[in-house]
C-alpha cells in the first residue's frame, strides 16, 4: 500500500472514530432538545430522537409564574445579576493577584502562596457554616452580596493558579522594556501583561460564567425570597410533584437556562482552548 494511500486511510478512520464518539456525547443534548416536543408518556417509553407526535405545550407554559412571584424571565434576570458582576470581579481580582505573585518579590511570598494553594484542597461544604454565620452577622442575608462580594478578593484559587502558570511563560524582558519606556507597575499590567494573558483570562471568565450560572447551593443558602431566586433554583421549583411533573416543560426550562452558557462557550471556544492548553504547558 502506497504511503499516501495509507495516510489517507488513517485519516478517514481517525475522523470516523471522532465523529462516532462526538455523536455519542452530543446525542443526550439533542435528545433533550427534541424531548421538549414530546408528551410525558413518550419521553419515558423511547430514546428515539424525533417525537412521534409534536407537542408545543411546554414552550407555551414558559411564561407562567411559580407561587405567583417568579417567572422564568425574572429568574434569568436574577441569575445574570449575580453572574455578570461575579465574572468581572473574578477576572480583575485574579489577574491582579496572579500578577503580584508572578512578577514581584515581597516578604512572605512563598508562605502566602503555599497558604493560597492549600485552599484548593478545602471543600466548600466546610466553609458553608462559618460563612453563613459571618454574612448573617454583617446583615447580608437575603441578598446577592455573599455571592458576589467574595469574588473581589480572588477567592477562586484555581483561576489565580491558572493565570500564574500562564504568566510564567511571558518573558520578563517585555516588562523591562515597558519600564524603560516609562510604564509603572499598573501600566505594565494593562499594556503588556493583560493582552498576553487574554486566552487565560477568557478561560477564567468562561469557567466562572458557567459555574456561577449553575450554582444551586449558594443562592439556596443566602437568598430567602422566592422573587430573588436564580434560574438554577427555578428549575427545581418547576418540578411540582403534587400536580405531576411535566417533564417536557422541565426540559424546555432547562434548555432555555443552559442556552446562554452554550452560546458564550461556542463564541469563545478558540480562545478558551488556547488558554487551557497554554496554561497546562507553560511555566
Amino acid at each position: 500500500m502506497a504511503r499516501e494511500t495509507k495516510k489517507r486511510l488513517n485519516q478517514i478512520v481517525r475522523y470516523f472514530i471522532l465523529l462516532a464518539v462526538g455523536f455519542v456525547m452530543v446525542y443526550p443534548l439533542l435528545w433533550m432538545v427534541f424531548a421538549t416536543f414530546k408528551a410525558n408518556s413518550e419521553i419515558f417509553s423511547t430514546i428515539s430522537l424525533l417525537p412521534e407526535k409534536w407537542d408545543f405545550s411546554a414552550y407555551a407554559q414558559l411564561g407562567e409564574t411559580i407561587a405567583g412571584q417568579i417567572s422564568l424571565g425574572k429568574a434569568m434576570v436574577n441569575t445574570y445579576t449575580i453572574v455578570l458582576p461575579k465574572v468581572v470581579f473574578t477576572v480583575v481580582s485574579s489577574t491582579i493577584t496572579a500578577y503580584a505573585f508572578g512578577r514581584f518579590e515581597f516578604a512572605g511570598k512563598k508562605a502566602m502562596f503555599a497558604v493560597m494553594m492549600s485552599t484548593l484542597f478545602l471543600p466548600q461544604v466546610v466553609l458553608n457554616a462559618p460563612q453563613y454565620v459571618m454574612f448573617n452577622q454583617w446583615g447580608w442575608m437575603d441578598s446577592y452580596l455573599p455571592l458576589i462580594v467574595p469574588s473581589l478578593f480572588a477567592v477562586d484559587t484555581y483561576f489565580v493558579f491558572m493565570l500564574i502558570q500562564f504568566l510564567r511563560g511571558i518573558p520578563k524582558e517585555l516588562d523591562e522594556a515597558a519600564e524603560i519606556d516609562g510604564c509603572n507597575a499598573v501600566l505594565r499590567l494593562w499594556h503588556v501583561i493583560v493582552p498576553m494573558l487574554k486566552p487565560a483570562i477568557v478561560s477564567c471568565a468562561l469557567f466562572q460564567f458557567m459555574w456561577s450560572s449553575n450554582d444551586f447551593m449558594g443562592p439556596l443558602i443566602y437568598v430567602n425570597k422566592v422573587s430573588r431566586y436564580p434560574a438554577s433554583i427555578f428549575v427545581k421549583m418547576s418540578m411540582d410533584a403534587d400536580a405531576g411533573v411535566a417533564w417536557n416543560k422541565i426540559l424546555a426550562v432547562s434548555l432555555v437556562v443552559i442556552l446562554p452558557s452554550l452560546i458564550v462557550f461556542f463564541l469563545s471556544q478558540d480562545t478558551f482552548v488556547e488558554g487551557i492548553s497554554a496554561g497546562g504547558v507553560k511555566g
